[in-house]
């Protein structure tokens, strides 16, 4: 027998499908911006190994030409990003739903074992809640990731009025270079992140959009055996 169990809120679901499209644009946005000045590549004795991105990827993406355009988008959805966080961080607080998401101290053991199953290494699933202890870290990690992305972003905007937090953060080329890397971060989890939805199933993607997630009643089963025996 089949039941709908409520796995995820209403306000969990309304800061996760804006935050998708948010992120989307940011990154697109950067994209245009980074154009003007890509400097990062790959040299071994002088020679360019690889170049983050090619020309042609440029071309093939209409990117050149395009700063003012993608500073436009950039700033504008910096609020959305920034604001959608805080208020998704204060929620997970004030509810309770920290709880479910933020790492445990068995956590870092465990999300190794996760990994393992993932990768069919391991054949016996880890237990879990609402959610594994690989996604309790990946989650709270980008908790981390999009706040460092804002502090970076805000060096890079206005060095020097916010010279101290230039200071701290090594100066302006460093704290390019770390927005740089958090971006590159939050590409590689989104595509992860949509390979793991992929994997998970329709039921998994539902609860997101529904919040309800379809079970089999396990109780329902137990009783029936025991009324047969």
């Amino acid at each position: 027998m089949k039941k709908l169990l409520g796995k995820h809120s209403l306000p969990v679901r309304i800061f996760h499908w804006i935050n998708f499209p948010v992120i989307f644009i940011m990154m697109w946005s950067g994209t245009l911006i980074y154009w003007a000045n890509d400097v990062y590549k790959i040299s071994l004795a002088n020679r360019v190994l690889f170049r983050f991105y090619p020309e042609s990827v440029y071309k093939a993406l209409h990117i050149p030409f395009r700063l003012a355009e993608g500073m436009s988008w950039h700033f504008v959805f910096m609020w959305f990003f920034f604001f959608n966080g805080l208020l998704y961080f204060i929620y997970l607080i004030f509810s309770g739903e920290w709880r479910e998401m933020f790492p445990k101290l068995s956590s870092f053991r465990d999300a190794w074992l996760v990994l393992l199953h993932d990768l069919h290494i391991r054949k016996k699933k880890p237990e879990q809640g609402k959610y594994n202890a690989a996604q309790r870290l990946a989650y709270t990690i980008i908790f981390f990731m999009g706040a460092g992305s804002l502090l970076t972003g805000l060096v890079i905007y206005k060095p020097a009025q916010f010279s101290y937090l230039t200071t701290v953060l090594g100066g302006y080329e460093a704290a390019r270079f770390q927005h740089f890397l958090l971006t590159i971060g939050f590409l590689l989890f989104f595509v992860i992140h949509i390979l793991q939805v992929v994997l998970a199933g329709w039921n998994n993607f539902r609860s997101v959009v529904t919040g309800w997630e379809v079970k089999d009643d396990k109780s329902v089963f137990d009783k029936e055996d025991l009324n047969e025996k």
